[in-house]
């Protein structure tokens, strides 16, 4: 078990997968200051999920148990003080507990995940499944999406793509985050853009 030390961003809402790439535009001042400590040390934060429920003694909310690990691949430093990231997953990880800092920004310590043993491929009805699902959930939407790049993309890179784009809510987003295996978070995806696809009385889609 390969234990470490993370300064997490619980951003409800923002997923992150390994081998994917996030934009953040950093602005608080707490969250500013966990930039800078990264970039003097490791470049690495842990992108984790709060969950709902009662907060921590310190007014904090609970936190999900898996996250991923981000390396800051780009950064821009604006005269305001504030930062625009742009973090590259690197691996999942269980979160095995919250750690008493001084820091503002919260800090755990976290066991990583291994990757998966070889490439993900999902089978052709998955996957055509799942785009034509994306397209349906597009257009009710009004998304405008290149299609022709879309159908370039590998099978991991289009599943955990949407998954990190998706406006689902935090529960949906980290059961997808927790799916264990690809061909699970594909129909996951499938069957949320179903639900979130629908539309309400009113005539438009019904998202949290």
């Amino acid at each position: 078990m390969t234990v470490t030390r993370l300064s997490v961003f619980p951003l409800p809402g923002a997923l992150l997968f390994p081998g994917m790439h996030l934009p953040l535009h950093i602005f608080e001042p707490r969250y500013r200051a966990m930039v800078s400590d990264a970039m003097a040390r490791d470049r690495r934060i842990g992108m984790i999920q709060p969950r709902p429920g009662p907060e921590h003694d310190r007014g904090e909310p609970p936190l999900f148990e898996i996250g991923c690990v981000g390396r800051i691949a780009e950064v821009e430093a604006l005269d305001d003080g504030c930062y625009n990231l742009v973090l590259e997953g690197v691996a999942l990880f269980r979160l095995l507990n919250e750690l008493d800092v001084t820091t503002a920004f919260r800090q755990i310590e976290a066991e990583l995940l291994p990757p998966a043993e070889h490439d993900p491929v999902l089978a052709l009805g998955r996957r055509a499944a799942l785009e034509l699902e994306s397209r349906r959930f597009a257009d009710a939407q009004g998304y405008a999406v290149d299609w022709s790049a879309v159908s370039r993309l590998d099978d991991e890179a289009l599943v955990n793509g949407i998954a990190q784009i998706a406006p689902f809510d935090v529960a949906a987003k980290q059961a997808l985050l927790e799916s264990p295996s690809l061909d699970d978070r594909a129909d996951l995806l499938v069957q949320l853009m179903q639900f979130f696809g629908r539309h309400d009385g009113e005539d438009r889609v019904t998202l949290q």
